[in-house]
């Protein structure tokens, strides 16, 4: 049995009277762990040194490819390999609270509950001081910074056949997200699936930084045969599944693969002691999920060269931006700005500058380098390189609106706003001064109340899967979560600001947002301010 996307979405949105009846208690003594550990596999550590991230974080979450070339053929290293995973998934902070200390990632995900794990999927790749790292199979340990050892030797030719993706056949090394679905339903239950999207979109908006920031091409690929890549890691999509893949850098092609590799079920630790199933969370992954590096292929080339459920501009004022250059901007480096990241509790209401929401704005929303935009590109542009840059005419973001609710930034009037990105324009739809109904939007929470601005993301979800089948739904989550991962970073390069992810009222956020939104639903809500 499978609940399409539409269902799905509209069997898990929230409402007030939802909300006010489905509250439950959370039974701490079961809480899940936020690791995955796995009790007889052996590990290899990753590199003895660290090597940061130098490039300013403005730079890196704007950029959609190293120097916009999509062709550069650099060979990552073990150390490379290293940052990334620190980066992306690895444990930045530690702060002792009421005798325990409380271990942060590098990304932000609800409820820091953590269930977004990375593998590994490589070729031998070089090392210098600390040595190379085998070909093989393996899962990111960010306890230890090291890597368990799934499966010894070559097996990028799997992903390969999985994905029928060329940049995934020429990389050296790929990662695969995936989610452990009760370690995030143990509070969340059945919108677990959305989280799923939300929380790797903000891992995986750190992971591209990261990667070309050290100069690494890097793009998401959303089409592949899920079960193939399951196997490969030895998990069981029931309860823990593929989400993306991540290929980085270009070397030799994968070696051919054509038989199914030998079935792998390595022990791992109980994440508490009762595991509870949510089948409606599975049954939304399998009505989404692809049984071949065909079938991939055709959804990939299926997607319309133009945006799909985005809203064409209106005919209301415009106010265009004022980010600064990359001259004038923060210069502050990426991997200091993912340490100081983190989730705001609590805003002051103080305003912000409109010149830094417009670089924030202008850095971040710039798209997103995935698969299923570059096969549009392909089909409207014959002699396009085959990369992840976007051709000028394209729109930078392909299957979501962001709408603004503007509370407290100077220079700009209070009230709510349609950004057309391409345009580097707000358009105005209401004047006023709206944080009682910014703080109703987002589940009755101050923080939406004290924000400066709420940053929401809207998708016809209908126009999406008609475009691309249920598969589309993790597409528009993604772009969205994705883009918000880079407004963290954005955000967090200032050092005066802070923002944090919300949820939300679903149905009265299109209200809220309509006529302008009307038949379009919410996807992610990022607010910014100032920290108190």
């Amino acid at each position: 049995m499978t609940v399409g996307a539409l269902a799905y979405h509209e069997r898990t949105a929230h409402s007030p009277r939802s909300v006010r009846e489905g509250g439950h208690g959370l039974n701490f003594d079961n809480k899940p762990t936020p690791y995955k550990e796995y009790t007889a596999l052996p590990a290899r550590p990753l590199a003895d040194r660290i090597r940061p991230p130098q490039q300013p974080a403005l730079a890196a979450v704007a950029e959609p490819t190293p120097d916009g070339d999509p062709s550069r053929e650099r060979r990552p290293t073990r150390e490379t390999l290293t940052s990334l995973c620190y980066y992306a998934a690895g444990i930045t902070k530690v702060i002792d609270r009421r005798g325990r200390s409380l271990r942060f990632r590098a990304a932000s995900t609800t409820g820091a509950l953590y269930h977004v794990d990375l593998y590994v999927v490589c070729n031998d790749l070089e090392g210098s001081d600390s040595g190379g790292l085998d070909a093989g199979v393996y899962h990111f340990d960010p306890r230890t910074l090291s890597l368990d050892v799934l499966r010894e030797g070559d097996y990028r030719g799997v992903l390969a056949n999985a994905s029928a993706d060329e940049g995934v056949a020429d990389a050296p090394l790929s990662f695969v997200a995936t989610s452990t679905w009760w370690r995030n339903a143990w509070k969340y239950g059945d919108r677990t699936f959305r989280h799923a999207f939300w929380d790797s979109g903000t891992t995986l908006a750190n992971l591209l930084a990261v990667a070309h920031a050290l100069d690494y091409r890097a793009d998401i690929v959303t089409g592949f045969a899920d079960r193939p890549v399951a196997d490969l890691l030895g998990i069981d999509p029931e309860r823990e599944a593929p989400l993306e893949l991540v290929p980085i850098g270009a070397g030799d092609l994968a070696p051919e693969s054509e038989r199914a590799v030998e079935p792998i079920d390595p022990d791992t630790a109980p994440l508490s002691p009762t595991e509870k199933r949510f089948p409606l969370i599975h049954e939304a992954w399998s009505a989404g999920a692809l049984e071949s590096g065909s079938d991939a292929e055709a959804w990939r080339t299926s997607t319309p060269a133009g945006p799909v459920g985005t809203r064409d501009p209106g005919d209301g004022e415009r106010v265009a931006l004022e980010p600064v250059d990359s001259e004038t901007a923060s210069s502050r480096p990426l991997h200091r700005t993912i340490r100081r990241r983190g989730s705001c509790r609590e805003y002051d209401r103080e305003p912000i500058s409109l010149r830094k929401l417009s670089t924030v704005l202008d850095r971040a929303v710039r798209g997103v380098p995935m698969d299923v935009r570059r096969g549009a590109e392909q089909r409207a542009d014959p002699d396009a390189s085959g990369g992840p840059a976007r051709r000028e005419d394209e729109p930078p973001l392909s299957f979501v609106d962001p709408y603004l609710i503007v509370n407290g930034v100077d220079g700009l009037e209070s009230g709510t706003y349609h950004y057309h990105p391409a345009a580097g324009e707000l358009e105005r739809l209401r004047a006023g001064e709206y944080r009682r109904e910014a703080g109703h939007l987002a589940l009755d929470q101050q923080l939406g109340a004290d924000a400066a601005v709420c940053v929401y993301f809207l998708t016809d979800l209908e126009a999406v899967v008609d475009a691309l089948g249920d598969r589309g739904y993790r597409v528009a989550q993604l772009e969205a979560a994705l883009t918000a991962g880079r407004l963290y970073l954005a955000t967090y390069a200032h050092r005066d600001l802070g923002g944090t992810g919300l949820t939300f009222y679903d149905g009265v956020v299109t209200d809220f947002f309509a006529p302008q939104a009307a038949g379009q639903t919410p996807m992610f809500l990022y607010t910014m301010g100032r920290p108190a």
